[in-house]
């Protein structure tokens, strides 16, 4: 019986080829955006939920509040490991790691001259000797009990083991020495598996924590200081059976409170507090970081199964809308079916058949076109998924899952629909006498609708999404970004001992004529990385407090960046911070409204230091965040990042590459251990709204597969009512009527459909996109010129592709329409 309905499914299939190619079409593109979409999500999903006891993991991260101002960070004080460890009570294991910086790794090989060097190593944390009892790892030398308990102990993970010491087994490698920045010296302790399961502890060597308290590093973190936090320093959990967050919480506010220092009429309020962060939150929590790694948004996967739910509901929707406007088609046969005893069970079976039959070729071809779609999707794709992805046991069962869903979507009510006819009324051809089924079509109506709603809504995202990206990019941020090169120098982590090679650099550089300009400073105007710390000033009895951003510049540093001095002078060559270069925005805070007036006034940092002058507002990072309080100063011991403004080209196009190909040369007569690496300070500009152009790309696509199997919808259709209408059209032409009447009487009853699609659209889309801009401090308007090009470009659109069929209907000759008929 299965075997004759599928015969009969691909005989149907066979005689309507067009209509078939139609479905076959939009239910592919659905189901390959529903795959791939699937696979990102799940795999998303995924981080971190493999650890035993997982739920009861939690990491402590810290949050600083001020008047004005809410930072932030994922990290604690360092001393806050011992005291909840000696004290807070509800905790079962506390362990405290410390992320390393990038690293210079130098292994000694037996029978080699000099030992193998890497140069820029990640992944690389101090951890305690309850790192490895939290978290858990396949050990294939050394135990976990006694790995981190001495100083000068390393374990490493097998991948690091197979690139440090390619020969040599697990077991030979315990007991190899390592040297870290040529200034410390590890002994291999053991050698761990590399997590495989998606997971942001990404880390392939782990240093015994204990080493960071006999080295340089621990002057750098603040080792006993309760107000000092660096998202380095991280702090995790596992809570006792039936203990509750917030009970932890309790404690470790009165932690802080027993151990912080106060200064002299400090207030007792405490500005800092910790909470537990779930360690399966770290992975899209936004406001803490994940442990240098990538981080997933909740809301751009919900988006994304947003757009594969929309592409999936236009597949189907075109497969109900051709299956039912083709059922007067089927009438005869479905009579005749009833007539020789079909039940309307087995006439649903075998619509439903012919559905699946569809779906499986779709599905097929789906597969095929997947490899496409994981290239539009690069962007959105984590390094985990790839086509591989598919070779695995549940996206076989997600996709037979998806298969059925899609039949009964698009398969159930064309088939509740034919079965409905009466074999009396069909077989006398009067399937639809006394009704007005055909013309009405409502459901076909409201379907078609939905379809250009869906289109347009996504045309209005990707415009109004675009449009903020370009605002962006192209509004006046308050310095120069052309034509500027910006790297960093060896700063040496490990010591308490100054390298002042960069000065010696600063020389060289100074002599190549293709550089224009040339500073030695801390970071750019805008990046991602930035220092906060609190300050005071007291404004007669009303003391400010404010966290405060602190920049580092020198004498050159505010004229290369074309950044603008209001008041007062520029910074004075200083190796420690003497005095102070302040932005607009913390003049305002100070309570001043010229800024010539905050020259001169004393702002408390550690000690007291001086105001010399204000510079124009600028954004120091993206559009999304309002500007804040910032502070420059001239610091020399802090400054390791080289400026460079180059000359312009002008007709010498090859200009910028010898500049570079220079200084490459005199960085690495300096530092002959360190690769040269460079950026251009507008693409770093540029790196801010990542999210937003993808989110962009991403609202192209989409809409334009929308569009795609929309219209694919909409040509099926006029291609069905076409025929269904030969003898009018034909009836028309003989009584007088034009070609232009006739393809306007076909089209317009579509345009209106299009244009009701348009006025439900208008209000959605500009409600979500209003939304959206209101998480950019800065940012664009909504323009009705992005409304009306959505709906006059979606109207040609249509009238593109009725124009297609409806032209060759008008223009037959109505005398072979006639005779045919």
């Amino acid at each position: 019986m299965f075997r004759n309905y599928f015969s009969v499914a691909f005989r149907n299939l066979k005689r309507h080829k067009i209509f078939s190619l139609i479905n076959i079409s939009g239910l592919a593109i659905g189901i390959s955006a529903a795959l791939v979409i699937y696979l990102i999500v799940q795999y998303e999903f995924s981080f971190d939920t493999f650890h035993k006891d997982g739920n009861k993991i939690y990491r402590i991260v810290s949050k600083i509040e001020f008047p004005d101002l809410t930072i932030n960070n994922s990290g604690v004080p360092v001393p806050t490991a011992k005291a909840v460890r000696n004290e807070a009570t509800g905790i079962d294991v506390v362990t405290n790691f410390i992320i390393g910086n990038a690293f210079k790794v130098s292994v000694p090989l037996a029978g080699a001259q000099s030992p193998a060097v890497f140069k820029n190593q990640q992944g690389i944390i101090y951890a305690d000797e309850e790192y490895f009892t939290l978290f858990q790892y396949d050990w294939l030398a050394g135990h976990a009990q006694t790995a981190m308990k001495d100083p000068f102990q390393v374990v490493l993970t097998e991948s690091r083991l197979k690139a440090y010491f390619s020969t040599l087994s697990p077991n030979d490698v315990v007991g190899r020495t390592i040297y870290y920045d040529d200034s410390v010296k590890a002994t291999v302790v053991g050698v761990v598996k590399d997590l495989t399961k998606p997971t942001d502890f990404a880390f392939k060597e782990f240093i015994s924590r204990a080493t960071a308290e006999n080295t340089g590093i621990k002057n750098h973190w603040g080792w006993e200081e309760w107000g000092s936090i660096n998202s380095a320093s991280q702090l995790f959990i596992k809570l006792k059976s039936g203990t509750k967050p917030a009970q932890i919480e309790k404690q470790l506010a009165a932690l802080r409170n027993k151990y912080r220092q106060r200064r002299p009429q400090e207030p007792e309020k405490d500005d800092t507090q910790h909470f537990l962060q779930p360690v399966n939150d770290i992975h899209f929590n936004p406001h803490y970081d994940a442990m240098n790694q990538r981080q997933a948004s909740k809301p751009s996967l919900y988006g994304l199964l947003a757009v594969a739910s929309f592409l999936l509901l236009l597949g189907c929707i075109n497969f109900i809308n051709l299956t039912t406007a083709q059922a007067s088609a089927r009438a005869k046969e479905i009579g005749i079916r009833k007539t020789i005893g079909g039940a309307k069970k087995q006439l649903i079976v075998q619509f439903l058949s012919e559905t699946f039959v569809l779906t499986i070729l779709a599905t097929i071809l789906s597969v095929i076109i997947t490899p496409g779609l994981l290239n539009v999707f690069s962007d959105f794709i984590p390094p985990g998924v790839s086509f591989a992805s598919l070779n695995r046991l549940h996206v076989w069962i997600f996709l037979v899952l998806l298969m059925l869903l899609v039949t009964l979507l698009s398969g159930f009510y064309p088939a509740w629909v034919l079965t409905k006819f009466k074999p009396v009324t069909v077989l006398k051809n009067q399937a639809y006498s006394g009704t007005a089924q055909i013309r009405k079509a409502w459901l076909r109506k409201t379907l078609t609708v939905t379809q250009f709603v869906i289109a347009q809504f996504l045309i209005i995202a990707t415009l109004v999404v675009s449009k903020q990206v370009h605002y962006s990019l192209n509004k006046d941020l308050g310095y120069k970004r052309d034509a500027i090169v910006f790297f960093n120098t060896r700063w040496n982590f490990f010591s308490d001992q100054k390298d002042n090679r960069r000065f010696v650099l600063q020389e060289k550089l100074k002599a190549i004529p293709e550089i224009e300009k040339l500073s030695l400073a801390g970071s750019s105007p805008a990046s991602t990385n930035f220092s906060t710390t609190t300050m005071k000033y007291k404004n007669g009895d009303k003391l400010i407090e404010t966290m405060v951003e602190v920049k580092y510049a020198d004498t050159a540093y505010f004229d290369l960046y074309k950044m603008k001095l209001l008041a007062g002078k520029n910074l004075q060559q200083s190796d420690t911070a003497k005095e102070f270069v302040i932005n607009e925005t913390y003049v305002k805070l100070l309570g001043f409204k010229n800024p010539a007036d905050a020259v001169g006034k004393l702002i408390e940092r550690d000690h007291f230091v001086p105001v010399i002058g204000v510079i124009r507002d600028f954004h120091a990072n993206s559009t999304r965040h309002p500007i804040k309080p910032l502070a420059y100063s001239a610091a020399a011991e802090n400054s390791y990042t080289f400026h460079i403004a180059l000359k312009p080209r002008g007709a010498d196009a090859e200009l910028w590459k010898r500049a570079l190909a220079k200084m490459e040369k005199a960085f690495k007569e300096i530092y002959p251990e360190d690769d040269f690496e460079y950026k251009f300070y507008d693409e770093s500009i540029a790196s801010f709204y990542k999210t937003e152009q993808n989110i962009s790309s991403l609202l192209r696509w989409s809409a334009g597969l929308c569009i795609f199997i929309s219209c694919l919808g909409l040509l099926g259709l006029v291609i069905y009512i076409t025929n269904t209408r030969t003898k009018e059209i034909g009836v028309r032409k003989v009584l007088g009527a034009s070609v232009a009447q006739i393809v306007s009487l076909l089209s317009k009853d579509f345009l209106s459909l299009v244009l009701i699609a348009f006025l439900i659209a208008l209000p959605l889309a500009w409600w979500a996109m209003h939304n959206w801009l209101q998480d950019f401090a800065y940012r664009t308007a909504l323009s009705w010129w992005v409304f009306a090009v959505t709906g006059a470009g979606m109207l040609l659109i249509a009238m593109l592709i009725l124009s297609i069929r409806t032209i060759r209907s008008a223009i037959e000759n109505p005398v072979k329409a006639l005779r045919t008929e």
